[in-house]
């Protein structure tokens, strides 16, 4: 089982002043790894038949709608599922200290998505985008593997880090994280995205109501 995870928008609470609306948390599964190899393959192939170099990263909202298309046509026939957690970042609904604090907020977003998750995952190598702080990543990998590995059952086998750039499921990831975002913020175009992952969706969750 492989899971990859991908976040949007900020921790920032200075909603109105650059500080996005909500901070999404997004979680992909492969339950079979070959499925996962197959669309990575197909993802490499999808770059030379777009013309785009082999080390072209495909982020959601830096691409075009034409290569938003695209890709979104190409993991249709694949094998996952998704799950989101977007925590509503509205003053009035979003109260206490931890929150004003990035790596808390941060962490606090991560355990609820994979208490979502954890009836779906088994033994799952978790990969976590590169990006940000190395000492805060070790953390978080030491803080989910001791709260969601126990005697009963180990729904964590492995948390690694790699580069989304050179991650192709990674940039999977991604993509699910921005249309979800433009969903849930009602952009006009959202629709037309969400079509293709629509079906392959276990659960978003917004919170707080």
């Amino acid at each position: 089982m492989l899971v990859f995870i991908d976040e949007s928008g900020d921790t920032g609470r200075k909603i109105g002043k650059g500080s996005s609306a909500f901070f999404i948390v997004s979680m992909v599964i492969f339950l079979d790894n070959e499925e996962a190899n197959n669309l990575d393959r197909r993802i490499y192939l999808l770059r030379k038949e777009l013309r785009l170099a082999e080390s072209y990263e495909f982020h959601f909202s830096h691409n075009s709608d034409r290569v938003k298309q695209a890709f979104l046509s190409v993991i249709i026939p694949y094998n996952f599922t998704y799950m989101c957690v977007a925590v509503n970042k509205d003053p009035k609904k979003l109260i206490g200290e931890g929150f004003n604090h990035k790596h808390a907020f941060y962490k606090y977003a991560c355990n609820m998505v994979f208490t979502n998750a954890k009836p779906y995952l088994e033994n799952a190598v978790v990969v976590l985008d590169k990006s940000g702080s190395t000492d805060f990543r070790k953390n978080l990998a030491t803080y989910l593997q001791r709260n969601f590995n126990n005697s009963e059952k180990k729904v964590i086998k492995k948390l690694k880090q790699q580069n989304s750039q050179r991650n192709n499921l990674l940039q999977v990831a991604d993509y699910i994280t921005g249309v979800i975002n433009r969903k849930i913020t009602n952009k006009k175009d959202w629709k037309g995205y969400y079509k293709y992952i629509s079906s392959k969706e276990l659960q978003v969750q917004i919170w707080p109501k």
